[in-house]
């Protein structure tokens, strides 16, 4: 499967069939092992805090509360509070990208606060729809703010992603920012649209699964990886080729958080086992095990249709759970899904071949991924 066509750049290359070498596209595994993704994680996170602050300061009362909650800033009191918000892998990446082109990441700031606000509007407006009560073991917005003050969060956030973006110092890398984010915000807003409509169809194809998880993850993933470089005036064809590998990075990110929210430890996850077939989504596992052709596979068909037929709501039991949860895996939908974050993993490091960077960047480029998949083993 080639990269998204929404893509904001031109002159579009399929990573997955991409094999030119760069010089400095091969490095030894030690050198990777030696990069602490944590860190570099909690560096992004703590280089855009205070422009995610102020950005946040904006908003009004009582958004701007409801905000500071949801980032962790403030308790349920409204009180200080010391939470931290997600693995902050998309400002990482922002200002990751910026020193593709030997600037500093100081210059790819401005695209680290925008990705962040543009993924928490999304997160924001994805709890209220899936009716998710919890996020990071606290209440979700919604449930602690009301659902008309998150709508308006989400909004709001949205809209400060562009503002910050297009205050960027050079007027023209700002406006070429500004489309690589909008395009990436629309894909996402369509991915999230087909998520919600394929809960109600009886039948998703395995391709139409992958676009959608190109859209709402792999897309802002692929802004994230190049906001940076294009802030920094960097040209079409390294936008491009950085645009690739943080979309394949996505669907990696996306299947890996698909088996999480099937089997996934609730003490990690934060949210309830077996969360996504609670709420009978089309997930990739789901997908893979439904079009298997096995025994098992045609069993989850089934009760796939039945769901849509009768539009049922009515909420699964432990023991049905575990029993979709067990068909998905006989069918064979829980290895083809880790397999997939293995692919994806590999073509998000193919198309850095394409790129040339300092050793130091691309060590932590190729280590990002590895990490991602890792979360599953």
């Amino acid at each position: 499967m080639s990269t998204d066509s929404s893509s904001a750049f031109h002159g579009h290359a399929d990573t997955a069939e991409h094999t030119r070498l760069h010089p400095h596209g091969t490095l030894p595994d030690d050198a990777i092992a030696r990069v602490d993704v944590p860190a570099l994680l909690e560096e992004g996170r703590t280089r855009c805090a205070a422009g995610l602050r102020a950005a946040v300061a904006r908003l009004a009362s009582p958004m701007d509360v409801a905000a500071a909650y949801h980032f962790g800033w403030l308790d349920v009191a409204g009180g200080p509070a010391g939470h931290t918000g997600g693995k902050a892998l998309r400002p990482a990446l922002a200002l990751l990208s910026a020193e593709v082109t030997g600037a500093g990441d100081g210059q790819g700031l401005p695209g680290a606060v925008a990705v962040e606000l543009i993924h928490n509007f999304s997160l924001v407006h994805d709890d209220l729809m899936d009716g998710d009560e919890q996020r990071r073991h606290r209440d979700t917005v919604w449930k602690r703010h009301g659902p008309e003050t998150a709508i308006l969060v989400g909004d709001g956030l949205l809209v400060l992603a562009m503002e910050v973006i297009l205050e960027a110092d050079s007027v023209r890398a700002a406006h070429r920012a500004a489309r690589t984010l909008t395009t990436a915000s629309r894909a996402l807003i369509d991915g999230q649209s087909r998520d919600l409509s394929y809960e109600r169809r009886e039948q998703v194809t395995l391709e139409e699964c992958l676009h959608m998880a190109g859209e709402k993850t792999g897309a802002l993933l692929a802004c994230s990886a190049s906001i940076g470089a294009v802030l920094s005036g960097t040209d079409d064809r390294t936008g491009q080729a950085l645009w690739d590998y943080g979309y394949h990075l996505g669907l990696a990110f996306q299947a890996v958080d698909d088996l999480l929210g099937i089997w996934g430890d609730p003490q990690v996850t934060g949210k309830q086992p077996w969360g996504d077939l609670r709420r009978r989504k089309k997930s990739l596992p789901v997908v893979a095990a439904a079009e298997s052709g096995t025994t098992a596979g045609q069993r989850l068909r089934g009760l796939l249709a039945d769901d849509a037929k009768h539009g049922s709501h009515a909420e699964l039991t432990d023991e049905e759970l575990a029993m979709r949860a067990a068909l998905v895996e006989e069918a064979g939908g829980r290895t083809w899904t880790l397999q997939e974050a293995w692919r994806r993993r590999n073509a998000a490091i193919r198309a850095l071949d394409a790129v040339s960077m300092p050793d130091t960047v691309r060590q932590r480029f190729v280590a990002i991924p590895d990490f991602v998949v890792a979360r599953v083993g």
